[in-house]
């Protein structure tokens, strides 16, 4: 019974991956209600769930539970990490997605789907007076300068 719930987990993880997240969910979702408090699900099994659920279901608040979850069981695991800045981005909360996407970077620098959402989200450059905040008037007005000088070359 166990390998069965085990074998439908990677069945409904492959299936997310392929972009085929409806499915994925509804696999997903059939073994986290059949499978034993006793039974051993890798962590992607739940930040796939999370994030699916998160997508598919609008359930954001319980999907970011189920990413949290799987990034503390298998934080060695880079799409843990992805899954839950995928799930802060569906809460419209950047700074978060950016926070937890930097550190997946740090777990695996050249994972391609951390880098391709990082280079969605766009990295932010550092204000030009460093010493000023983000948003006072000198650094917004020099930071369009720059901005502009850099897009002429």
């Amino acid at each position: 019974m166990d390998d069965d719930l085990t074998r439908a987990a990677w069945e409904g993880i492959k299936l997310c991956r392929q972009g085929s997240w409806s499915q994925g969910v509804t696999r997903l979702t059939r073994v986290a209600r059949e499978k034993h408090p006793e039974t051993k699900l890798p962590g992607l099994f739940y930040s796939y769930l999370g994030y699916g659920i998160a997508l598919c279901e609008h359930r954001v608040r319980e999907g970011l539970e189920l990413c949290e979850k799987a990034v503390k069981a298998g934080f060695y695991e880079p799409e843990n990490f992805l899954n839950l800045s995928r799930a802060h981005m569906l809460r419209k909360n950047r700074r978060a997605a950016v926070k937890v996407l930097g550190k997946g970077l740090r777990v695996d620098p050249n994972h391609e789907g951390l880098l391709n959402l990082q280079k969605e989200l766009g990295v932010r450059r550092s204000p030009v007076l460093p010493f000023l905040p983000r948003n006072s008037t000198f650094n917004i007005f020099l930071g369009k300068m720059r901005h502009n000088l850099m897009k002429r070359r």
